[in-house]
Parts: structure tokens; sequence; C-alpha cells
């Protein structure tokens, strides 16, 4: 079943790649049913044999092909085709537990969320350690998840000016969503607080901590004022 909201559009992307973009704001929503259908696709189109890779993203797939693509209009229609036909996957993942130091000088922007949520820090926290989260998909860095299930209550626009560095293990919220980065880089995300795991290790068979379909609890370990 598709997605009456949903209207995919297809751009290129070079020669080779087309790219599905579903049209919904990565930002401010999160629809795991959409997410599903995006998985669905990416594997029904990577079982092709003219698909050298499919790399889905949040609310988007890119389609890369073995040769150069020279008739457009056929390539879309085979991605339309699949976002019509192919069943969504309800991928199951690992279970993934992520002990969080809330507060204090590694979360620093905690109070700033909870004012805006009408909430005390410490309810803040219980809402974000209560909710179970699903990896949507990996981009922006190396290792970088992007998980639905935060608690509407908890949403909070992004910073209008982003930090220059913010470090590795963050725990973070933009927008509708929670993440942890993977990588110390700029971020207009909120830090709330810092897990000691290591999201993205490129000496590990499998680098990155997280996959799609991945579900993610934050446990507290420590609360600092």
């Amino acid at each position: 079943m598709t997605h009456p909201a949903v209207k995919p559009i297809c751009s290129r992307q070079g020669e080779y790649a087309i790219l599905c973009d579903l049209g919904i704001p990565t930002a401010s929503t999160a629809d795991l049913t959409v997410q599903q259908k995006v998985w669905g696709m990416s594997a029904c189109l990577s079982a092709r044999e003219d698909v050298l890779e499919v790399v889905p993203g949040m609310n988007n797939l890119l389609v890369i092909f073995r040769s150069i693509q020279h008739d457009f209009d056929a390539c879309q229609a085979l991605i339309h085709n699949a976002w019509e036909t192919a069943p969504a996957s309800a991928s199951q993942g690992s279970q993934i537990a992520v002990p969080v130091v809330y507060g204090g000088p590694d979360g620093e922007d905690l109070e700033l969320v909870a004012r805006h949520a009408g909430l005390s820090p410490r309810d803040y926290i219980d809402l974000h350690a209560r909710a179970t989260y699903v990896v949507y998909a990996l981009g922006s860095q190396p290792g970088f998840a992007y998980l639905g299930g935060l608690d509407p209550r908890l949403a909070v626009p992004r910073r209008d000016v982003p930090r220059p560095r913010v470090e590795a293990g963050s725990v973070i919220v933009g927008g509708n969503q929670a993440a942890i980065l993977s990588r110390t880089t700029p971020s207009g995300w909120h830090i709330i607080g810092k897990t000691a795991l290591n999201c993205f290790d490129h000496t590990q068979e499998r680098p990155a901590l997280l996959t799609p379909g991945d579900t993610v609890r934050f446990d507290i370990q420590e609360v600092l004022p």
C-alpha cells in the first residue's frame, strides 16, 4: 500500500544515478510507514541486474545503475513502479541500548529544550529515555543514524546558528528527531547529553554501530546539574 500524500519525484544525479525524493521534509516529518516503503523499494530495485547499488535515505533513495542511463523517462517509470508495487519492509534489526549522561557540560542545551517543551529537565529526560527509537537511515556523516520515535512533546527547532564543533557521542535533538553524533563536527542540533559508545569505527568489520531497522533505547546513566 502506498502513502496517499506522497508523490515521488525523480531527478538525475550524473549519468548513472537517479534520486527518488518522496517530497517530505526530512527535518519535520518522520513516518515509519513511509520509511518501511523506502526499505521495500530498496530491496526490490537492488535485486535488478542493471542496478549496481541502492542507497536508502530518509524519505528518499538513490538508485545507481551499472551503465549510463540515456532514457530518464524509463528510469523514472521503473522507480515509480517500485513505489507502487514493492511491499513495505518491516526490517527487524538489532536492539541497541545507549547509556547516556544527561545534562552538565556535555548536555548544555537540556534546560533550554526542556523550557521550550514546558517541562522540567528531569521530565524531559524521562520522556526522552522512555521512547523506543527506530533507525530510519544513515547519512550526513559516517555512522550517523536518523532516529524516528521522539515524543512530539520534545520536538524543538534546530539552532539558528550551528555550533562549529560538537563532540562525537553527543546525544542531540533537532526538529522531531533524536540522534547521536558519530563524529566530531559542526551541528545545529541541541545537545542534551553524551554517550561513551562509539557509533563509527572504521577498523571494525561492521564500522557503524547502528543500521537501518535497528531499535534504540536511551538508558539514563547519570543526570548532571
